[in-house]
């Protein structure tokens, strides 16, 4: 049927899980092999649980970075018979100056008063970029005890301000947006939401990285899906490096293993990323394929919140779509995009569109 959703089948057999059990049950651990679909009210009462494990992070994060550099990149001569792809503990050691011992202590997740001299060599030894480097001080400032922020006091949903919103009205050209680190769009102005109007459809409820791994159609929507699918993990990894005690990240992280064999495979690899500018290719369903080029600026009254705009080249085929996409999102007012699962999130009929629901308190 055109237009329908197309979810895909959220389950992962054979796959260990933690259940947690509703309020006043047990916590038990479990596997959903051989599970039947008998018990819909069971199912409901249960959720996945996802935490961190620092130590565990911080080594699975450094032997994966060593793993991936090859003795020749490192130039180091690769001659002789070698058990592991990359460099052995010892190459990385010696590349980072520290003993052998030392290192493999590092390495096995032991960051707690490691200096950060020692943590720039061991960077620079394993050629890590620098959303990579970020992440290993981030691991570091948690296993030394500064892993929870100061609670503040929050709404029960999250409110722009005022001036948030007309710098949003402001962008014109292309559609531009609010996220926070686990991939919520907060807010948007008109182009954007009917840019993004089947991203806050079931599945994805507003969240990018829900509808890039649960909805058949971010296959359409991204033609090189296997790329976004790769960025959009090493957001969330990258997050769980910012803000490791986020319940609501755990949340969606224990979701998309669950429901998803490709969000698995990747979370496994540790890639992280900084999301601050490039070029992406879409394929919306009302105008066709759109060539855009993106901007991510941080916004330092509000740490943990992003606002990114996309824009096309002046004169392409792409400005000439966007303009139609905006014309149509004129028109339409109460209609789609704000009809379907986003149509009750508040302030959907405005001129900008605030969202709450998935992403509720930014909690930066």
């Amino acid at each position: 049927m055109p237009g329908a959703v197309r979810l895909r089948p959220c389950a992962a057999r054979g796959i260990p899980v933690r259940i947690q059990e509703s309020p006043g049950a047990r916590s038990r651990e479990g596997t959903d092999e051989g599970r039947s679909d008998r018990a819909p009210l069971e199912a409901r009462r249960r959720r996945i649980v996802w935490s961190v494990d620092d130590r565990s992070e911080a080594r699975e994060f450094l032997m994966s970075r060593r793993a991936r550099l090859t003795p020749e990149r490192a130039g180091l001569p690769a001659a002789g018979n070698r058990r592991v792809p990359g460099l052995r503990r010892s190459e990385a050691a010696m590349l980072a100056d520290v003993s052998a011992e030392y290192y493999a202590k590092i390495e096995r997740g032991h960051l707690a008063g490691v200096s950060d001299a020692v943590l720039e060599s061991i960077a620079r030894a394993l050629r890590l970029d620098e959303a990579e480097r970020e992440h290993l001080f981030n691991l570091a400032r948690l296993a030394n005890g500064a892993s929870t922020p100061v609670p503040k006091r929050r709404a029960k949903s999250w409110a722009p301000r005022e001036s948030l919103l007309r710098a949003l009205d402001a962008v014109t050209g292309g559609p531009a947006f609010v996220r926070n680190g686990r991939m919520d769009i907060l807010a948007t102005n008109a182009l954007g939401r009917a840019f993004y109007d089947r991203v806050f459809e079931a599945p994805g409820r507003g969240n990018l990285a829900r509808f890039c791994f649960l909805d058949e159609r971010a296959r359409e929507f991204y033609p090189s899906w296997e790329a976004a699918a790769d960025v959009t993990v090493a957001i969330l990894r990258t997050e769980t490096g910012r803000d490791p005690r986020d319940k609501r990240l755990h949340d969606l992280i224990g979701e998309l293993s669950t429901c998803s064999d490709a969000f698995r495979t990747r979370w496994g690899s540790h890639d992280v990323r900084r999301h601050g500018s490039g070029t992406k290719g879409f394929t919306h369903h009302l105008v066709g394929d759109l060539v855009l080029t993106y901007e991510g600026l941080e916004l330092t009254a509000e740490p943990g919140l992003s606002f990114l705009i996309y824009t096309a080249e002046p004169g392409s085929p792409s400005e000439e779509r966007l303009r139609l996409l905006a014309s149509w999102a004129a028109s339409s007012d109460d209609t789609s995009p704000d009809a379907g699962a986003g149509a009750d999130l508040p302030g959907a009929a405005s001129a900008t569109r605030t969202m709450s629901g998935s992403a509720g308190d930014p909690q930066p």
